[in-house]
């Protein structure tokens, strides 16, 4: 079994991607965690919300979550996309079903009304926060679902110890599940070839990362790059073996990953 995580982003190809898990799927169990940032932002200007950036005191940006913005989440992650991607996947012959952490307590999260964010020289207390870090994970749910064949795909939001809808950290979340299935290979998958020395340059890969000296490539990560780096960092804590990134807009973006076409964390 191995986890495969989808980034959010415009440009990642659904079919490609489809197409690999229809594969792979013949010969091991997988369970995909998918994300929606883009469009989520596009809801949200549709909706005259717009989605507020924060930034914390360490320089780890996050979506910070009201009730209004935990409802255009709601629709956009759990509701269209995480439906869209499950259809898709039907029409590749797998027999998918779609979870959002709610369903089933499947993802259970302490949640943090009150966080700390940076702007400018200052640092400010934020409170009504509706978020939240996923601590347990409902594996009888999810093997449940694999032992009769379906695939989970699976989104946030998470729900809280005390029964609230809570947005969480999807890399965190992803780290965490990992950890509960005791899943040994992680594949994620965004809008770059992997991790790049510059950001603007997709030439500039880093091919091989020792897992132990993952501190030393924050350098190298902006935006949510960082927490996808945390993300890792609590996966190998949990026990995986090997973590893989690579590019979501490609032919074969799993299936070239795994063999070694992208970033690989060991």
């Amino acid at each position: 079994m191995f986890i495969v995580k989808i980034g959010g982003g415009k440009n990642i190809n659904w079919d490609f991607v489809c197409e690999d898990i229809s594969s792979l799927n013949k010969k091991e169990k997988i369970v995909l965690v998918h994300g929606a940032s883009t469009k989520r932002d596009e809801f949200a200007q549709l909706l005259n919300r717009p989605t507020k950036v924060v930034i914390s005191p360490s320089g780890v940006s996050s979506v910070y979550t009201d009730k209004e913005a935990l409802e255009v989440f709601l629709m956009v992650y759990a509701g269209l996309t995480n439906k869209q991607i499950v259809a898709n996947l039907q029409n590749y012959g797998i027999n998918a079903i779609g979870l959002s952490g709610i369903d089933g307590a499947l993802w259970r999260a302490k949640a943090k009304k009150e966080i700390y964010v940076k702007e400018g020289d200052k640092i400010k207390l934020l409170k009504n926060n509706l978020t939240g870090r996923v601590e347990e994970i409902n594996t009888d749910l999810i093997n449940l679902l694999l032992n009769k064949d379906y695939l989970p795909v699976i989104c946030p939001p998470a729900i809280s110890y005390e029964n609230e809808i809570v947005n969480t950290d999807n890399d965190w979340a992803t780290a965490v599940m990992a950890g509960s299935l005791k899943v040994k290979e992680i594949v994620v998958l965004f809008e770059a070839p992997g991790l790049l020395r510059n950001v603007s340059d997709e030439k500039t890969l880093i091919e091989r990362i020792d897992k132990n000296k993952l501190d030393e490539y924050l350098v190298y990560c902006s935006g949510r790059m960082k927490k996808k780096l945390l993300g890792a960092k609590k996966a190998f804590e949990l026990g995986v073996k090997r973590i893989y990134w690579g590019d979501g807009r490609i032919k074969n973006p799993i299936i070239n990953v795994l063999s070694g076409k992208g970033t690989i964390i060991d």
